[in-house]
């Protein structure tokens, strides 16, 4: 959580956080201003110290929004700054931070960067205000051992707001299955209304504008995947392929508050009309394992305990998983869930068992998603809810939805 920010900036010897970019669609921006409109700004929070968040003059107004303490950049006019560099921007530039650091009092100390900016300009910026503040060192987190560990644990509000996120997700996915069952069929393809075939493009453009009519918006695209693409778990889908009876769809959706807040993940794996054999077979292998392991969590261990008795299960099964080969494209290829906030994927990592900061404990968010994929045989399954460790040490799901694998068609079928 924010108030744990300082005990991890004291653990990893850092004497400060810079964390610089857009207010919207930048995580740790996000976290420490709340977001807003502002196109570029700086956060420095220094240890023992509230946060300072610098902002151009047009966006003094938003600024203000968030509560913090705030500095103008216009107190350091640009041209002054490009006088005293003798017209070199960039060194104009690093003048505008060497100016806010000193006004900080944060001349010397390691200081760790955050955000989202132009790599190439930040790179040369931070090189030449390195020139002019020797006493002081820039550093990435690598480790994830500051911001994203205070983030791993979510505050009453931040649970609330993922939980609204979910509820819009369940009611899209609702219209979706309802737009999907109520089409005419022909010869086992989804028909619509001008007798050309639905497509997988045609699905995902009203999913996006259900989205933003109830306040969200998807800037990770959507995974909606039928067929061979299906058996392959990033693929989002050929906008070309069309909907057509009998054949397994992973949907996945993943959409975030408006302006890049918190966000949600869930999958089902359909099949319109009817499931074949071995489709519902593969499907019910992954509902008992997603099963076995929600019922098995248990706070206090590493969420890579979880991965590997995913593995265990599956490899009971006659499947391939990632534990026996890492480089493994068939069977179970990936990782059982991840942690859900402002970042799709966040801590607690599933994947990393030597990691002792993946604990599963109150305040945690994350997913639980088993799978199962073949794509020689145009088939993959995987299911997905987003979970929650509360306050008394209980885990439970945001919301709820059917996990049927067979989804009925209601049209007219010709």
């Amino acid at each position: 959580m924010k108030s744990d920010l300082n005990q991890y900036l004291q653990d990893n010897q850092a004497d400060a956080l810079w964390i610089t970019g857009p207010a919207q669609h930048n995580p740790p921006m996000v976290y420490l201003t709340g977001g807003g409109h502002m196109t570029q700004a700086d956060v420095i929070l220094r240890a023992g110290a509230e946060p300072v968040l610098c902002h151009a003059p047009m966006e003094r107004d938003e600024a203000a929004k968030t509560g913090l303490t705030t500095l103008n950049y216009s107190k350091y006019p640009l041209k002054d700054r490009l006088g005293q560099a003798k017209g070199d921007r960039l060194v104009a530039h690093a003048l505008l931070y060497k100016h806010i650091f000193e006004e900080l009092g944060l001349t010397h100390g390691k200081v760790i960067l955050y955000g989202r900016t132009d790599a190439g300009k930040m790179l040369s910026t931070v090189n030449q205000l390195q020139e002019m503040l020797p006493g002081l060192s820039f550093h990435g987190d690598m480790e994830d051992a500051i911001l994203l560990q205070a983030m791993a644990t979510k505050e009453p509000a931040e649970i609330e707001r993922i939980r609204a996120m979910g509820k819009i997700v369940v009611e899209v996915v609702s219209r979706v299955a309802e737009f999907l069952s109520n089409h005419l069929v022909v010869y086992e393809l989804l028909m619509k209304e001008d007798g050309v075939p639905l497509m997988i493009g045609d699905v995902k453009a009203k999913i996006n504008l259900w989205l933003a009519e109830l306040g969200a918006e998807n800037p990770e695209d959507t995974i909606f995947a039928i067929g061979r693409d299906a058996g392959v778990p990033h693929s989002s889908g050929t906008p070309t392929d069309p909907l057509a009876l009998g054949q397994t769809i992973v949907f996945d959706i993943f959409p975030c508050e408006k302006g890049g807040g918190y966000f949600y993940d869930f999958t089902r794996t359909w099949c319109l009309g009817y499931a074949p054999d071995e489709a519902q077979l593969l499907y019910d292998q992954v509902k008992s394992v997603y099963d076995q392991v929600v019922s098995e969590l248990q706070t206090g261990l590493n969420a890579a305990h979880f991965q590997d008795r995913t593995c265990e299960l599956f490899e009971a099964m006659g499947h391939p998983t990632t534990r026996q080969d890492p480089a493994v494209e068939s069977g179970y290829v990936h990782s059982l869930g991840h942690g859900v906030g402002l970042n799709i994927h966040e801590k607690p990592w599933f994947s990393q068992k030597e990691d002792p900061s993946n604990i599963l404990v109150p305040g945690s968010v994350f997913t639980i998603e088993p799978g199962l994929y073949y794509p020689d045989q145009g088939m993959g399954v995987r299911l997905e809810d987003t979970y929650y460790v509360t306050p008394e040490g209980t885990f439970e799901k945001f919301v709820d939805f059917p996990m049927a694998l067979c989804l009925p068609m209601g049209g007219k079928k010709r």
